[in-house]
């Protein structure tokens, strides 16, 4: 009888220390899994000197074309790269570290790479992040307009986007080089109210309150001479709109 107690002890005693190797095997594994899909997120919401691929030709394009790099887009994260980074990050209010994170990609218009889902198309066939960065835009420049002021704001925007003369997309539009004020001074960061979203979805929507108007400007504060030569179409609050 002893004997058969001392033997099913032993045997309780290896299943449970049998269940706490499993345990323990299986929490190490949840662990490394953790860990490597962390790694992964970093990897992929992050590029800075080094970093290769598909999206560091899309950073190089886009500030070539704005006039922030010079050199060629190759997909290789180097200094030149590195440098424009720096330099358009200044220029938007952002922590000038040249490494392209969340609010660097969002001031790109790389919505996806700083937002899982952020490019979803909505009715129009604009995305979320299309939307996003316009209500920006709108709330940037125009904020203190009336609705209408607003949207028309909007449709300036989206009219460049459909004309041989602009870049063909809206962050291209809104992020080309001295286009507008809201970007020099880094309002373009600024969260967009509830009204600002709404005229970014009107105007996306095919409002257009300027008749197809390339331009506006507000007369009192412009500085430009050669604005002041475009022929105008409406004023709507301050701003003068024209062709």
């Amino acid at each position: 009888m002893s004997k058969m107690i001392r033997a099913g002890a032993l045997a309780l005693t290896l299943v449970v220390a049998f269940a706490a190797i499993v345990l323990f095997s299986v929490q190490q594994t949840s662990k490394l899994e953790d860990a490597a899909a962390y790694g992964q997120d970093i990897e992929a919401a992050v590029l800075k000197e080094g970093s290769r691929g598909s999206d560091v030709k899309t950073v190089q394009d886009k500030l070539r074309r704005w006039g922030y790099y010079t050199g060629s887009v190759d997909g290789i994260y180097g200094p030149k790269t590195k440098e424009a980074v720096k330099y358009f990050q200044r220029k938007n209010g952002l922590t000038a570290d040249g490494i392209v994170g969340k609010k660097t990609f969002e001031a790109l218009g790389m919505m996806e790479q700083a937002n899982a889902g952020g490019s979803q198309s909505s009715g129009n066939g604009y995305t979320n992040s299309d939307t996003y960065l316009l209500a920006r835009c709108i709330y940037g420049e125009a904020r203190g307009e009336s609705y209408t002021g607003q949207v028309a704001v909007g449709a300036v925007v989206l009219n460049r986007v459909r004309s041989s003369d602009f870049p063909n997309t809206i962050s291209g539009v809104i992020y080309q080089k001295h286009a507008f004020t809201a970007v020099s001074d880094g309002q373009i960061n600024l969260t967009p109210d509830q009204t600002a979203i709404n005229a970014a979805k009107d105007a996306m929507n095919g409002w257009d309150p300027t008749g197809g108007c390339l331009y506006y400007y507000n007369p009192v504060t412009a500085t430009s001479e050669w604005i002041f030569s475009r022929e105008t179409v409406i004023t709507i609050g301050k701003h003068v709109f024209a062709i």
